[in-house]
């Protein structure tokens, strides 16, 4: 069964950090663009980062950048959100997501496009004090 599975989301004060898990199985992450998405009450879902097989490239949405990354480790087919710096404008669901294509170049901030085949069941992470 193809699966993605996230992890790691909870109730953090304003100013901390959590770093979200997005773990595979019945399919590898090794070279197949993962990104990570949110969605707060009322709001429509948008993408807050992604990562791909080309070195370096890791786009970042401008709400988000300079405080979340995004990072892969291969061994534990596992794609991470490391998030520093909480707002509580941060809260929201977080659902990460896999491509179709597993060795596209790149990878896109829009889940719109068709893309993202394979999507986790979402995990919470609330900011507040």
């Amino acid at each position: 069964q193809l699966q993605l599975v996230e992890s790691g989301g909870g109730l953090v004060q304003p100013g901390g950090s959590l770093r979200l898990s997005c773990t595979a199985s019945g399919f590898t992450l090794d070279y197949r663009p993962v990104g990570w998405f949110r969605q707060a009450p009322g709001k429509e879902r948008e993408g807050v980062a992604c990562i791909s097989r080309t070195p370096g490239y890791r786009p970042v949405a401008a709400s988000v950048k300079g405080r979340f990354t995004i990072s892969k480790d291969v061994r534990k087919n596992t794609v991470y959100l490391h998030m520093n710096s909480l707002k509580p404008e941060d809260t929201g669901n977080y659902y990460c997501a896999a491509d179709w294509d597993e060795y596209a170049a790149d990878c896109t901030l829009q889940d719109d496009k068709g893309r993202y085949l394979y999507w986790g069941q979402g995990i919470q992470v609330t900011v507040s004090s």
